[in-house]
């Protein structure tokens, strides 16, 4: 049996080369997963940067325990408690202590530095310039050290990088005016950093955020007993850092991104491996039986296929980890380089992703043989033989089964959704996932799908004067299982483009509408600084609302924290400016002992009593004065500036009061916003649009780039394979008179045919997911056309007929020249 495994890998080294490519391939794209998704969840810890010189950092507490049954829970807070500021007189007695204070400040140039002749151009135009304030006095602790002109001494004055402005040069901020006095580096760059007087710091920012001490490090733990103060020394000072949540969350974003890449592409690997596997072993049911003939018996047989599917599959793996363990190191850099990963992400030497995808490989591949090897050790030989020549209509009972079971489950977990809770099917996790499982239902019962699907495609060519329209559709509709292996990687990519794509773009325009629906103020201001907020609230004729984005906990189900944006607002003056999608309740009801939730909630009705932890961790039992449609999940809470946690108005909507003149209170927001940005209403849903962040945006391009370059060469590969079994037709086409440019004719319309026909299965694969999506969204009210990917669709289909033309046309170059 060796011998005749050895012969057969050696005489048909064309069969098995399209499965060695695919499960390569396949296995190669899951070592890359899995070695960024190691690599991201075990990125080594950053050095501290802001602190590196300090000695000790003493921080508010940044997590909140909530009660829940088990183990106390630790829920990150998004705004740290602030450092009292009796902490520093305390601990002044074990050492110099320094209060560190930040604050945004957005600045514009305000004119030429001094001395400069009048009327020469100043070089660089003005630029708005997003900086972070500190007191000049913890610039020694990064270390900041003086390279030009020297430290501020009285207010007004401040020290910035020498890339930001000139010594001499005003800024223009939403702090005030400064005078630019020096120039301060750090050994890295972390921050846009602006540095004033302590005393002005203090006065501008007097929450103090950490607070450094020369002292050792026991003590101050010591005299910091009891509290819920960090203390936070060597390698944890980075804590205090504020590149270490962004890149935290990058990370998290990261994990997030190979955790679902690796599931779709594996699961697009398994599939058409699974797929390329049982078609190389179909088409030798010819060899089979002469086998069986000879007198093989059907465990020999079986025992042939399973020890060359075992062979390819452990070369095809072992090629394939070696592939993946190269391109890893490339797919880290492209994601640090357009940004998506931090500079310091690097492949690992994680060794279970060689591992996971080595038996992964080698498991599909001997799946993939499973079914076409039992089936052909119980035909009977001259059964087999007669098989050869045509497929046999009808699928093999266990697919029906797993394919119908598939389809059951994708519509049943559907329809439950949209009965039980629509916003689900909003949920990236349930978008990516879902249609996986109804893309594998159409692949397995794609041989009886492709059959009626190419005599409907085909009607009108096969009516058309000459040969060539009824032969592409008696070569199609005969050939089902190579018809079904040669569709199958167009339905995939077109049916994953169709959904993830549209998908997407549809909530987007959702969420869009959703937010136009809500904003009817008349101008917006975004960014403004206290002294703009100050000025606004006077301009004469508008009606104001001063907003902050903050946050809430909640408990749920006992179990379950929900952190969820909100909105800290005046309630007067949001129902004027602004127009909520209420379904109970007032937004007037609304006061610093009540709260307004939406209807995803669990507690959800106006007058319940709910439990929620702020932003800096307090704990609070609000009244439910308000309750909000759910839309698209962008509605989050409403509270009143009381429960804000100190964050920072960072929108102010304006309407203009009846009977005032528009253009006059226009002029005034403007003169009045200083250096924030004003826009109208429309400008502004424009301005706000969702968009994809870096993360995102590079996800689902290498996403779908891996899914369609993996499928476009998985088409390739089939498309020669099935060649090779049409070259003794073809030979006798031309032996009957058939001139080279109707052979080639042929080829090519079968081969538009089966893509045409994997695109329509994909499309309607995606159209069902949009369907759903568009009813969960008229059931959450945010209902609207559906937006479809048509220009995607259909390049990926045309990449698709150019690919499996031109390798049909090439692989049957010589038959059409017999």
């Amino acid at each position: 049996m060796l011998s005749v495994i050895g012969h057969g890998l050696r005489d048909r080294w064309v069969t098995f080369l399209g499965t060695f490519v695919a499960l390569c391939l396949g296995v190669s794209v899951l070592t890359v997963m899995g070695l960024a998704l190691a690599s991201a969840a075990g990125a080594p810890d950053r050095a501290p940067e802001r602190f590196a010189a300090a000695r000790v950092v003493v921080a508010g507490a940044d997590t909140v325990r909530m009660p829940v049954p088990g183990p106390a829970r630790a829920t990150r807070l998004s705004t740290p408690k602030a450092v009292p500021p009796s902490v520093a007189r305390d601990l002044a007695e074990l050492g110099r202590t320094v209060e560190d204070r930040s604050l945004p400040v957005r600045a514009t140039r305000a004119q030429e530095p001094a001395g400069e002749p009048a009327g020469e151009p100043a070089g660089e135009p003005a630029e708005l310039m997003e900086l972070v304030g500190h007191p000049w006095s913890v610039a020694e602790f990064a270390p900041y050290r003086i390279v030009a002109g020297r430290a501020p001494a009285r207010d007004g004055e401040a020290v910035v990088p020498a890339d930001r402005a000139r010594i001499g040069e005003r800024l223009r901020t939403d702090r005030g005016e400064l005078l630019v006095v020096g120039h301060a580096s750090a050994p890295t760059v972390f921050e846009d950093a602006v540095f004033l007087t302590d005393a002005h710091a203090r006065r501008l920012a007097p929450r103090v955020d950490h607070l450094l001490v020369d002292a050792e490090p026991a003590a101050v733990r010591a005299a910091l007993a009891g509290t819920d103060l960090r203390v936070l020394t060597g390698a944890d000072r980075r804590l205090a850092d504020p590149g270490t949540a962004r890149e935290r969350d990058t990370v998290t974003a990261l994990v997030s991104l190979f955790g679902t890449a690796g599931g779709v592409s594996g699961f697009v690997a398994v599939f058409v491996v699974a797929s390329t596997s049982a078609y190389s072993v179909t088409r030798r049911r010819r060899e089979f039986g002469l086998l069986r003939t000879t007198g093989a018996t059907p465990g020999q047989v079986r025992r042939a296929v399973y020890g060359e599917g075992a062979v390819v599959g452990a070369v095809s793996s072992l090629a394939g980890c070696a592939l993946g363990g190269w391109a890893a190191p490339l797919l880290a850099g492209r994601l640090v380089a357009a940004g998506a990963a931090p500079d310091r992400f690097r492949i690992g030497a994680d060794r279970w992703p060689y591992h996971l995808a080595f038996w992964t490989g080698l498991t599909v591949a001997l799946a993939g043989v499973a079914a076409a090897s039992w089936r052909a050790g119980r035909t009977a030989p001259t059964e087999a033989l007669r098989q050869a020549a045509v497929d046999r209509p009808g699928l093999p009972w266990g697919r029906w089964a797993l394919g119908g079971g598939a389809l059951l489950t994708a519509v049943a977990l559907t329809a439950y959704s949209l009965v039980t809770e629509p916003g689900e099917l909003l949920h990236r996790k349930t978008y990516t996932s879902r249609p996986m499982l109804l893309v594998a239902a159409v692949a397995l019962l794609s041989p009886a799908l492709v059959a009626p699907a190419v005599r409907l495609l085909t009607w009108l060519p096969a009516r058309l004067p000459g040969a060539t329209g009824e032969l592409v559709r008696a070569g199609t509709v005969t050939g089902a299982r190579r018809a079904a292996a040669v569709a199958a990687p167009v339905l995939v990519a077109v049916a994953l483009t169709g959904s993830l794509l549209g998908t997407t773009a549809t909530l987007d325009a959702a969420k869009t509408r959703e937010l136009g629906a809500r904003t009817v103020a008349d101008l917006v201001v975004t960014g403004p600084g206290p002294a703009a907020v100050v000025a606004l609230r006077k301009v004469s004729g508008a009606v104001v609302s001063p907003t902050s984005a903050t946050e809430v906990l909640v408990r749920e189900e006992s179990v379950a924290v929900i952190r969820s944006a909100a909105r800290a607002a005046d309630p007067d003056a949001l129902a004027a400016t602004t127009r909520l999608p209420v379904v109970a309740g007032d937004l007037r009801d609304l006061d610093d002992r009540s709260i307004v939730v939406n209807e995803e909630w669990e507690r959800h009705r106006v007058g319940q009593r709910v439990t929620v932890w702020r932003a800096d961790g307090r704990r609070v039992t609000l009244r439910i004065a308000a309750v909000l449609r759910v839309g698209t999940g962008s509605q989050g809470a409403y509270v009143t500036p009381a429960h804000a946690a100190g964050a920072p108005v960072d929108r102010i909507d304006v309407r203009v009061a009846p009977g005032a003149d528009p253009r006059a209170v226009a002029a005034d927001v403007r003169a009045a916003a200083g250096g924030a940005r004003v826009l109208d209403g429309g400008e502004f849903v424009r301005a706000s649009a969702p968009r994809p962040n870096t993360v995102t945006r590079t996800g689902f391009l290498l996403l779908l780039g891996i899914v369609v370059l993996y499928t476009a060469l998985s088409l390739a590969n089939t498309t020669l394979m099935a060649a090779a079994d049409r070259s003794a037709e073809l030979r006798a086409l031309r032996l009957a008179g058939a001139t080279r440019g109707q052979t080639r004719r042929l080829v090519a319309g079968e081969a538009c045919a089966l893509v045409t026909t994997g695109a329509v299965l994909g499309a309607l694969v995606a159209a069902v997911q949009l369907g759903a999506l568009a009813a969960a969204l008229a059931l959450l009210g945010s209902g609207g056309p559906v937006a479809v990917p048509w220009g995607q669709v259909a390049g990926v289909t045309a990449g698709f007929l150019a690919v499996a033309v031109t390798t049909a046309l090439l692989a049957t170059r010589d038959p059409s020249r017999t």
